[in-house]
């Protein structure tokens, strides 16, 4: 092989491992420059008949993968109340944040979501109304099997709670009957009106929204979520065979979600 050719065939070489080393530092730039630009706050509204404290699985992953993350606990005692107490955690982030929400926690957040530092809504299995719309009329779209079955019960001061007998098998089929019967006996009783509030300005028509379908179930049901998430044009994932408490029992799928919107809202 003569010098030249030789010659030609190094200065090849040198492009190509040029190239590949040009390309490795484009592709950790735009992966540094995707994960400055993340959204990094985030905070969790929980539904009706529930807390806080079933968000422990996601905020763990959530926490762990780098974001700030707040739980509102909602009194329950009256919508306007749970739109105040979201709004209460909203004030104290430090920047934009994704409002994620479960069941009921939906319409809180479709309310309190118009704060200016939300930058995206994650609906998990949750109610999503429209301007002049309430959850309870929007449920009569698609009833689920909860609203048909009687176990929703309601005390003389008008506050409404799931039979706890019925619990395991309406709320939380897929968690072990020992978990769905510390829920049952935990379980926040919601005041009734709080299901016919009605929505003023809805957040998602000016803000992009993700929804998660639990295929499975039946408290919401999973044809009102879809229904939701095309109507709002919203990213849409299903999770199979999931219960209402996809929250609790699929946390990981959840988090994933919430990540997924927190690095595409701006």
């Amino acid at each position: 092989m003569s010098n030249s050719m030789t010659a030609t065939r190094m200065v090849r070489e040198m492009f190509h491992s040029l190239c590949i080393v040009l390309l490795l530092l484009t592709c950790g730039a735009l992966a540094a420059q995707n994960q400055e630009h993340r959204v990094r706050n985030i905070v969790l509204v929980h539904g009706a008949w529930a807390d806080g404290s079933g968000w422990k699985g996601v905020y763990e992953i959530l926490v762990k993968d780098g974001y700030n993350v707040s739980i509102v606990q909602e009194p329950e005692t009256s919508f306007k109340e749970d739109v105040a107490a979201t709004k209460r955690v909203l004030a104290q982030q430090d920047g934009p944040c994704i409002l994620v929400a479960h069941s009921y926690g939906g319409a809180v957040i479709t309310e309190a979501g118009t704060d200016p530092c939300v930058a995206g809504l994650v609906y998990v299995a949750a109610h999503m109304p429209d301007a002049g719309e309430n959850e309870a009329d929007d449920g009569k779209r698609f009833p689920s099997d909860l609203s048909r079955s009687g176990a929703i019960k309601k005390t003389p001061d008008g506050f409404t709670y799931l039979d706890p007998a019925q619990f395991h098998e309406y709320f939380a089929a897929d968690l072990s009957a020992e978990q769905a019967a510390f829920m049952a006996r935990s379980q926040v009783l919601n005041a009734a009106d709080n299901f016919k509030a009605v929505i003023t300005t809805p957040a998602w028509r000016s803000k992009p929204s993700w929804m998660l379908v639990a295929g499975s179930d039946r408290t919401i049901n999973p044809e009102l979520e879809r229904w939701y998430a095309t109507r709002a044009n919203s990213h849409k994932v299903e999770v199979s065979g999931a219960s209402h408490s996809v929250y609790v029992s699929r946390p990981r799928e959840v988090a994933a979600l919430i990540e997924e919107a927190a690095s595409h809202a701006r």
